[in-house]
């Protein structure tokens, strides 16, 4: 009872702060995610949680175990868990899809979760993709990015990463689309851990250009943000000029038509 009280003040204090930035700000999602672009008011917190995470709790536990995982399991055996994990989230990328107006892609992740889970077996195959119907995840944070709301401070949790007010108030929502939200405690642990372990596995092609930074805080940081505006913007995030650099490319315009 204790932790979920904590767990539901926790939540309760990011919706409010994300309220009260989403009210302050300007209805142009443009113009609102230029002003707030890496916001990181808790850097003094944030920098701290970040070597714990990379070099305590990434170094020693999830690196190790996501290279036993590639290592031992078989890639038949890990693609099947991974596609059961990931068709899990297809009716909240629907209902996300709908609420953004995608209605393509919200009809493409029926598609995809109504064959997947039948003729795929609960999502261990995946014969929709041999129909073109690619997945197309979208989570609650994107929509609240997409209708204006700043991604809000950067916030580094503990042992899991960067994150934002904004996509943690958008996790908190995900969870509780069906059927997620009926699925007992450990079982969403094991298919949190196999989502956990692919990514981290994935990271291993990338890992170097961490290392290499000069400042693998910012680095990451910096990274953060600019996937978060290339997901809300579907890939085609605004170029964005600020009024010195909008002067100059005018001026080098004129002198070139001259």
């Amino acid at each position: 009872m204790f932790l979920s009280r904590v767990y539901f003040i926790k939540h309760f204090l990011l919706v409010t702060v994300l309220i009260g930035l989403s009210a302050c700000s300007s209805t142009n999602a443009v113009n609102q995610q230029s002003a707030d672009t890496n916001s990181d008011p808790l850097e003094s917190i944030n920098r701290p949680f970040w070597t714990f995470t990379w070099d305590y709790a990434d170094k020693y536990a999830f690196k190790p175990a996501a290279q036993g995982y590639v290592k031992y399991v078989p890639s038949e055996i890990r693609t099947g868990l991974h596609n059961v994990a990931l068709n899990l989230n297809e009716p909240s990328a629907i209902i996300n899809n709908l609420l953004q107006g995608k209605f393509t892609s919200a009809a493409k992740s029926t598609g995809r979760f109504i064959l997947n889970s039948t003729i795929g077996i609960l999502g261990i195959f995946d014969p929709a993709s041999d129909f073109g119907w690619a997945r197309e995840h979208e989570e609650f944070g994107e929509v609240l990015g997409k209708y204006g709301v700043s991604d809000g401070p950067y916030l580094v949790v503990p042992a899991l990463g960067p994150s934002s007010v904004r996509e943690e108030v958008g996790d908190y929502v995900d969870r509780y689309y069906w059927p997620l939200a009926v699925i007992d405690f450990w079982p969403n642990v094991v298919r949190s851990a196999v989502i956990g372990l692919e990514a981290r596995a994935a990271l291993a092609d990338q890992e170097q250009l961490i290392k290499e930074s000069i400042d693998s805080y910012e680095f990451v940081k910096n990274a953060y943000f600019q996937n978060m505006k290339f997901k809300v913007y579907d890939g085609n995030p605004p170029i964005m000029v600020n009024a010195e650099e909008e002067a100059e490319l005018e001026a080098f315009l004129e002198e070139f038509d001259e």
